[in-house]
């Protein structure tokens, strides 16, 4: 198997890891971390909560080696747009996601003091901010930049990249909706749907045998440096 179809696979058991841990850990914390009660709640079930940081964790690991792995294949295309994939998709989100999961285990921390109400609300807010709007930012950025890289390369099938384009605009509408108090997280179901098909696509076909070519964009300068020494040669 060669090395870029390697890196295709690993980006699609990445893509599926990150979102198995992701739900996981929704699932798992947010009876606990939501309502009123729910320093009480967290004090009750701190384990629970503990569990839910590790996955959010493993999550965030997971979908910021997406860009990593994805790197030296994608800087054959458009350094700038592989490398503000790796920033906005890997660093910045990465570091959201440990944030996240930190704010987690100080509500756990939190809950055995007493007094700590107004401090564990600041808390709570913080991390409710962050995943209801600070998030999408990087995620988008990142998120546009790969599909149009993508898109630009054929490394996938174009009906694949152009609805990672349309789903990454449509997410940003939720957590700019948020801020006006309206509720519209349905918007973020196609990129999320688009992505675990990609992932599928990835790990069954690989990335687009003739877009790895010797002709690809990271390569042409030097192919062509050999077909006119070549050239040269047979004169």
């Amino acid at each position: 198997m060669s090395p870029d179809r390697k890196a295709a696979a690993w980006i699609g058991v990445l893509y599926i890891i990150g979102t198995a841990g992701m739900v996981l850990s929704a699932v798992i914390t947010n009876a606990v971390v939501s309502g009123p009660a729910y320093l009480a709640q967290v004090a009750a079930q701190p384990n629970q909560v503990a569990v839910g940081a590790l996955l959010l964790l493993l999550a965030g690991l997971a979908l910021a080696l997406v860009p990593v792995v994805f790197w030296p294949v994608g800087k054959r295309y458009s350094e700038t747009l592989a490398m503000g994939y790796v920033v906005f998709r890997g660093a910045i989100e990465g570091v959201t996601y440990i944030v996240g999961a930190l704010c987690w285990l100080l509500l756990i921390a939190l809950s055995k003091e007493p007094d700590a109400g107004p401090l564990a609300g600041f808390v709570r807010t913080t991390e409710t901010v962050i995943w209801d709007q600070m998030i999408a930012i990087p995620f988008v950025l990142g998120g546009l930049m790969f599909y149009v890289l993508l898109y630009q390369s054929r490394l996938v099938p174009r009906w694949l990249s152009t609805w990672g384009l349309v789903g990454a605009a449509l997410y940003i509408v939720a957590p700019l909706g948020s801020m006006f108090g309206l509720s519209l997280g349905f918007v973020m179901a196609p990129l999320a749907l688009q992505e675990m098909v990609m992932a599928v696509w990835l790990i069954a076909k690989g990335f687009n045998p003739s877009a790895i070519a010797p002709e690809s964009a990271g390569d042409r300068p030097r192919w062509r440096a050999r077909a006119s020494t070549a050239s040269g040669s047979a004169a």
